[in-house]
């Protein structure tokens, strides 16, 4: 089966299984449905989001772009030249994805965030926006990319993103030592089963119960999927929240675990 047919596939099933905010039955998830992910009000965030976002697709600088994740096939990893703006095409989300991250961090507050794949910046961004007062650990396997996002930081005044440059496999150990604790990660690189695990169960050493982690394209493909249905199953995990795009889980305790699809 293509890709293309598998994610038809599943936003079909996507759409057959979300439910709106009155087939939720748990207090946090509601509350978490109804002021964040349906939250609909303009935030004045997403005028400089928005911003970023048509400046990184009118860039039309070329760099040479090294790929450790999927992108890379059955290599280790893949190397290319091309326009950012075509990166960003390809590699943005859509902006209520954007948005979402935006509200998530604006409304939990979390001080210190860990991001698996910077890329052009834009999540940071959003995320930075969200609490000018949180840490913010951005990691890209990619240099020249690293040094796009740095670009566009200092071009829209986000000083609160620190930057670490190189293979996931290579950094992560430091970064997890010198964090305190991580009180959201969001993972939107490599896209492959066992790196996206392999880096749950490391972030999983820093977590309290107010955590949360997000994860990109849990639909991406099937062995993303079979990454998605483990994480949602491990022991630590109470609440997990399907966006189709995103899966979200939290790991509050005294809570009976239960699974949530639901509509943006």
């Amino acid at each position: 089966m293509s890709n293309f047919i598998f994610r038809i596939k599943t936003y079909l099933k996507y759409q057959f299984n979300k439910k709106g905010p009155h087939g939720i039955h748990s207090p946090f998830i509601y509350e978490f449905s109804s002021k964040v992910i349906r939250d609909h009000s303009r935030l004045p965030a997403y005028v400089k989001i928005s911003e970023a976002k048509k400046y990184m697709l009118s860039n039309r600088n070329v760099i040479e772009t090294v790929d450790f994740g999927s992108g890379a096939g059955n290599k280790s990893f893949s190397t290319y030249r091309v326009r950012v703006s075509e990166l960003a095409k390809s590699r943005s989300s859509s902006f209520k994805y954007y948005a979402l991250l935006h509200r998530i961090v604006a409304f939990y507050k979390p001080a210190h965030i860990m991001e698996f794949g910077t890329s052009t910046g834009l999540s940071a961004i959003s995320m930075a926006l969200g609490n000018p007062d949180a840490n913010i650990l951005s990691m890209e396997g990619c240099a020249s990319l690293a040094n796009v996002a740095e670009g566009i930081f200092h071009r829209f005044n986000i000083s609160s993103v620190e930057l670490s440059i190189g293979n996931f496999n290579n950094v992560l150990a430091a970064n997890l030592q010198k964090s305190e604790k991580l009180n959201l990660v969001f993972f939107d690189g490599n896209h492959r089963k066992e790196p996206t695990l392999d880096y749950f169960i490391h972030c999983m050493t820093k977590i309290d119960e107010n955590s949360i982690f997000i994860f990109d394209d849990i639909h991406w493909s099937p062995e993303m999927e079979e990454a998605w249905e483990a994480i949602k199953a491990h022991k630590e995990v109470s609440l997990s929240v399907d966006l189709f795009q995103f899966g979200i889980v939290f790991f509050r305790k005294g809570v009976e675990k239960q699974h949530f699809v639901l509509s943006m």
